[in-house]
């Protein structure tokens, strides 16, 4: 499907869907070279359709964390996880979001099984990273900042994306935070979305979840 650029007629016109050609995908993220080969740099697309884009970005993400931390399983999960935890995607077709979360998957546990031996291979970082996709690439309306049905309709749930970090050795934290504030305010991408002690809003955070080892992060449902 990636040099795919129409899924039918009725699409396009109900919908607009087209999807981006792989040269004209590569050449957008080199002009953002730099976020691209950053593994937290947290980049969001608000028409993913099935990942074009995110795909690349997670590729490039990943190949920085193959060169770095290949010799150690444990520091290949965790900064492996931390840039899938830094990619975001919304698109108004479930069949996207499906593929899309499907595709991104595929392709890290592509660079997962390069990177440590089979005695090392861990289903439950798959679990791990299967879950933050299903957090990070949203179906839902990107113009409206909400949620949609399987009519493509808007539903009253905001759109809401979690951040992921890691707070000390193998502990990950998360806070969830709504997408409409976080699009309304000017903000530096490596830096904790939260309210301000001056109360200015940097996003309205919506929770607050308890560390969890990285590899348990289902456990959060």
């Amino acid at each position: 499907m990636a040099n795919q650029q129409v899924k039918s007629k009725d699409r396009v016109l109900d919908y607009g869907e087209v999807f981006t050609d792989e040269r004209e995908v590569n050449a957008m993220c080199d002009l953002v070279k730099n976020e691209c080969l950053r593994i937290d740099s947290r980049i969001l697309e608000p028409a993913c359709g099935d990942g074009n884009f995110l795909a690349e970005i997670l590729s490039r993400k990943l190949e920085i964390v193959t060169k770095r931390y290949r010799k150690s399983p444990y520091d290949f999960e965790r900064n492996s996880l931390l840039a899938v935890g830094s990619i975001y995607g919304v698109d108004i077709m479930f069949d996207n979001v499906k593929e899309c979360r499907e595709r991104l998957l595929s392709l890290w546990e592509k660079y997962y099984k390069k990177a440590v031996k089979k005695a090392d291979y861990s289903t439950e970082i798959v679990d791990s990273i299967s879950y933050i996709l299903s957090k990070n690439i949203v179906c839902g309306n990107a113009l409206t900042y909400h949620c949609v049905d399987e009519n493509a309709e808007d539903t009253e749930q905001p759109i809401v994306f979690s951040q992921w970090a890691f707070a000390t050795g193998p502990m990950i934290k998360r806070e969830d935070y709504i997408f409409e504030d976080l699009l309304n305010q000017t903000h530096d991408s490596s830096e904790p979305l939260r309210k301000r002690a001056d109360n200015t809003d940097e996003g309205t955070l919506v929770k607050i979840y308890p560390p969890i080892h990285y590899r348990r992060l289902k456990e959060y449902d």
